[in-house]
């Protein structure tokens, strides 16, 4: 049996995009696994950006309440609060110091602003120390990784190999990536890639006339009269309904377009129709859970329970083969 650790930003409430490239793939993948799942909110991560404790706090709520929402079933899998388990910054501490200055300087979290130093305090710096410590501290076997994330797993194996040669015995696993298969891509508003940075994001948890709202204005479609063709290509609408209602569906609202007398504000409210009826369920869940901050607060700290023991053994072994 082998242990799968999966860490996930509390950046707020998740998107469609993530709830369809990440969220449902894990649980999927969570719930049809005999292996072990271990799943974390990494809200101390967080504070390499966010300053203020409500929001961060509120982030944290908001994320643990979509995937609860989405169907994670806690009993399968560890689901923790990273700040629970305070075991993580000894070890990333420990790591730290077996870790070259000038390899750190490489790392994307910190080259991306390495030009506005400024914006860069020293927890952006060492980020990719305490994500080692993240996997590390739970003798993870796989990571599953998308393209972005690689080059962490690679420093947290080069970390943990530069750490046993040092003591002279195997203290980490040293954990492999998990491959995944292609990441559903969900398009924005905007036609681009759906990405809280670009603001195209669809917050399927929201209110229908928030959404309605939302798509009419975000989505900019041309001036076709109803009755002429219309090309399914020239906005996201049909891309969006693709991911939500299924390709079957998406090429038959493509064929309508084409063939003229659907406007495309009858093409927006098929889509809204969609992912209101599509999430009807997760969105009275995620409001249900959110609502309920001490139900969200025993599911993360039942799972700080379970993680706790395992977090307390590998950092006994650290601590002893380090001489404290």
């Amino acid at each position: 049996m082998a242990r799968i650790l999966t860490g996930i930003q509390s950046t707020g409430v998740p998107h469609l995009g993530n709830l369809l490239g990440a969220i449902r793939p894990a649980i999927d993948l969570a719930s049809a696994s005999d292996n072990e799942s271990y799943l974390f909110i990494a809200d101390l991560h967080s504070l390499t950006q966010i300053k203020d404790g409500e929001t961060l706090r509120n982030n944290t709520r908001a994320v643990a309440a979509a995937w609860l929402a989405m169907g994670l079933d806690t009993e399968r899998t560890v689901f923790y609060r990273q700040s629970d388990i305070p075991e993580v910054t000894e070890l990333a501490w420990y790591l730290s110091c077996y870790f070259p200055y000038n390899r750190l300087t490489l790392a994307h979290s910190f080259k991306d602003k390495a030009d506005r130093l400024a914006d860069v305090n020293a927890g952006l710096f060492s980020y990719p120390m305490l994500m080692a410590a993240d996997i590390l501290l739970y003798d993870a076997d796989f990571v599953p990784v998308g393209k972005d994330q690689l080059q962490h797993l690679e420093m947290t194996r080069d970390v943990a190999s530069r750490f046993n040669h040092k003591v002279g015995e195997e203290i980490f696993v040293i954990p492999r990536e998990m491959t995944q298969r292609e990441t559903m891509y969900v398009p924005g508003l905007d036609g681009g890639k759906m990405s809280k940075s670009r603001d195209n994001v669809l917050n399927v948890f929201d209110d229908p006339k928030a959404l309605k709202k939302r798509i009419n204005k975000e989505i900019v479609t041309d001036a076709t009269a109803l009755e002429d063709p219309k090309d399914p290509d020239s906005n996201p609408i049909v891309a969006l309904y693709a991911v939500v209602a299924g390709e079957q569906a998406a090429a038959g609202l493509g064929e309508r377009l084409r063939a003229g007398g659907l406007g495309w504000g009858h093409a927006k409210q098929e889509l809204l129709a969609a992912i209101v009826d599509g999430f009807a369920t997760e969105r009275d869940a995620f409001h249900r859970w959110f609502a309920d901050p001490q139900a969200i607060d025993n599911e993360l700290t039942k799972g700080a329970e379970k993680a706790k023991p395992l977090a307390t053994n590998v950092l006994s072994r650290v601590r002893r083969a380090t001489g404290y």
